[in-house]
Formats: C-alpha cells, sequence, structure tokens
C-alpha cells in the first residue's frame, strides 16, 4: 500500500511513536494553523526510522516571511511560555526560515521557503527513502536506524548503506 504523504491520518494507526505525533499535531493544531503555507510533515518520524530525540519536521511553503512570523504568533501556534527560535538563513542561495520549539516529548521545527512543499528537498528526499526502505525491506531499515543512532544523518546513513557519493543529490534521482 502506497502511503499518502500529503495527510497525517496515516500516523493514526502508525507505530507508537507515530501516534503520539498524530495526537500532538492534532492537539494542538499545528498544521491547521499553518494551512496557508501549505505545511506537510517531513522527515523521520513519517517513515519510521527516526530515533530518540527525532524531530517532527513541518515544512511550508513561505512567500512572505514577516506574513510568516506573524500568523504563527497570533494563531498561538507555539504556546505561550514554550521557548523558540528563529533562524533566517540561505540554504543554496534559497531564502529560508527555521523555527525550532518543543511539545510535549518532541522536538518541533518548521522549516519555510519560497517553494511548493512537495517540492522542497526534505519532502523529496523523505519519498525517495521511503521507496528505498519498501524496496530493500527491513533489514536495510534497521541498518539505517544503527547508523542514525550512532550519530550519522539520516541521508549520510543511505549513502553509507548504497554508496552514494553524495546523499543529498543523489537521492533526489529516486
Amino acid at each position: 500500500m502506497i502511503t499518502d504523504f500529503t495527510k497525517i491520518d496515516y500516523l493514526e494507526s502508525g507505530n507508537q511513536r507515530q501516534q503520539r505525533a498524530h495526537l500532538v499535531l492534532t492537539k494542538y493544531q499545528i498544521l491547521e494553523k499553518l494551512k496557508d503555507f501549505s505545511p506537510l510533515l517531513a522527515g523521520t518520524i513519517p517513515i519510521e526510522i527516526d530515533i530518540d530525540g527525532s524531530d517532527l519536521d513541518i515544512i511550508c511553503e513561505v512567500k512572505d516571511e514577516d506574513f510568516f512570523l506573524e500568523t504563527i504568533r497570533l494563531s498561538q501556534l507555539i504556546p505561550p511560555g514554550i521557548h523558540s527560535k528563529v533562524e533566517k538563513i540561505k540554504i543554496k542561495g534559497e531564502k529560508s526560515i527555521v523555527i525550532n520549539f518543543n511539545l510535549e516529548e518532541f522536538p518541533i521545527e518548521i522549516f519555510g521557503q519560497d517553494k511548493p512543499t512537495t517540492q522542497q528537498n526534505a519532502y523529496r528526499h523523505m519519498i525517495a527513502e521511503y521507496t528505498i526502505l519498501q524496496e530493500k525491506g527491513e533489514e536495510f531499515k534497521q541498518q539505517i536506524i544503527e547508523l542514525k543512532k550512532k550519530g550519522i544523518k539520516t541521508e549520510p546513513a543511505f549513502g553509507v548503506l548504497m554508496n552514494l557519493e553524495n546523499p543529498y543529490e543523489d537521492l533526489l534521482k529516486f
């Protein structure tokens, strides 16, 4: 069965951590509060290769950073009293905004670029990784998780096991 990662309902019937992620995202209405920015959950939790401390990566299409930040502030997406960090950075020349905070047991990272979310690398990497995991099976998945537990980030872990020269670029070819 192919998972539709553009919605989060698949998390409800997932593993325990996915079910908790669904509960937290729903309880705090994270995706609803970001609806104007086409939010998608990306990263390791949706494809079950997360480890302790893995964050919920929410990517957004952000055309106007000030409007984006004001929407987050007015919606109280980050509850009062919760510390957050906002960074405006450039990735390969593209303006990006990153907001980090914690909700319950989850670190949350909201990432925005002026690009449709399904075209952002975080989503494209996740889909490629999911496809590879489906093809290579459970043993390969466990090897990825073990590499991640040793401190290797996700894309480089795939690179190690698949002999990819530049995993961030090479994964986009899948």
